[in-house]
């Protein structure tokens, strides 16, 4: 890999960054990408039946449903044959009898170990293998949620939940930010129905970039052509996400549940169904069949999107595409082991990943 190929990577990794104060449309996804396997299994439909310890990065809501006993939750995945490696991890602890409760999440995704060969050809035309180093391009969020039920009664729950939302992202030596958002949400529960509504970036979530380069690094980016960033601000405009549910019970040992959650994004026209400007709408559908509360099977289907035709050499016509994916969980006393099977791209892509997560409840025991 030349210097040159090198410079232009770091452009490609610093360019979404290094315009000054303006908001991006695809600002900060690694906070799209998803949380728990049982959530990435049903197609990220999780707004409003979400009750986990997962619920401070779907609805924060949710959290309520965490009861009795902390929980723990865990989860990787990688992408892209290993390139890209995701890791989501949160604590959830109820407070006063079951209506309140507090979490803490972590998110990381990162691309390790890409090689910096900036300064691989020397200024005599030599190349020196011996300067090749490595860096990695890792994002980082840290999630502090609250939950409180505000209505409780025989036939209805009702629930609002916050989320203070702090962001590091790091590009090697190179550039660093960190920003600073809050999330906010509401679940209704009833007999078998569920509802609920979240707004992420609320006040606008906003990235500070610092750059850093020596007098070297700053030579090799000149001489290629490229500009040199000294700081910026990146702004991500709010998201609102409506979700339905429906639990069919279809006897004392199997329910089957339904969900559908809607995107809504202001940023401009974007590649979905609904897709205009300033609002566009992206659905997500999905699936779980549980088999006496312990046996789960799921299925979910998002990211609708318009593209061209592979069959069409002329590149002309356009069919829709989708990202479908399958998954399963077990649950053994206070243990759940959940798994998903998700395609990154549509379904005819071969763009797999499997995702393995683990769900624990701390329950004490009971002393003898």
């Amino acid at each position: 890999m030349s210097s040159k190929l090198t410079a232009f990577l770091l452009v490609i990794l610093l360019f979404p960054i290094a315009s000054f104060s303006q908001f991006r449309k695809y600002s900060n996804e690694f906070l799209n990408i998803g949380a728990g396997a049982r959530g990435l299994a049903m197609g990220g439909a999780q707004v409003s039946s979400v009750q986990d310890g997962t619920a401070g990065y779907w609805n924060p809501a949710g959290l309520v449903g965490v009861k009795d006993h902390p929980e723990v939750n865990l989860m990787h995945a990688e992408y892209f044959a290993g390139i890209g490696k995701y890791d989501f991890g949160s604590v959830a602890i109820p407070i006063q009898d079951n209506k309140r409760t507090i979490g803490l999440s972590l998110l990381r995704f990162a691309v390790d170990d890409i090689p910096n060969t900036l300064f691989l050809v020397q200024p005599d035309g030599s190349v020196d293998y011996g300067s090749i180093t490595s860096f990695s391009s890792a994002d980082y969020a840290m999630l502090l949620s609250f939950a409180q039920k505000v209505v409780e009664t025989d036939d209805k729950v009702v629930s609002f939940g916050v989320n203070a939302k702090i962001i590091h992202r790091k590009v090697g030596q190179f550039a660093s930010a960190w920003g600073f958002g809050i999330d906010a949400g509401v679940q209704i529960h009833g007999t078998n129905w569920h509802v609920g509504l979240v707004a992420k970036d609320l006040t606008t979530t906003f990235n500070a970039w610092a750059f850093k380069f020596t007098e070297k690094e700053k030579e090799v980016l000149y001489l290629t052509k490229n500009d040199i960033p000294v700081r910026s601000t990146e702004l991500t405009a709010p998201r609102l996400t409506l979700g339905g549910g429906y639990n069919f019970v279809i006897s004392s040992s199997f329910s089957l549940l339904t969900e559908a959650n809607f995107d809504f994004t202001f940023d401009g026209k974007r590649n979905t169904i609904i897709s205009s400007n300033p609002i566009s709408i992206d659905p997500h559908l999905g699936l779980e069949a549980s088999i006496k509360n312990v046996f789960f099977i799921r299925a979910g289907v998002t990211n609708f999107q318009k593209a061209l035709s592979d069959g069409d050499t002329l590149n002309q016509k356009k069919v829709w595409i989708y990202q479908p994916s399958l998954g399963a969980g077990f649950k053994i006393k206070n243990v759940t082991l959940d798994y998903a099977y998700s395609n990154l791209a549509n379904q005819s892509n071969p763009l797999y990943t499997h995702i393995f997560s683990l769900k624990l409840n701390l329950v004490k025991r009971e002393k003898e």
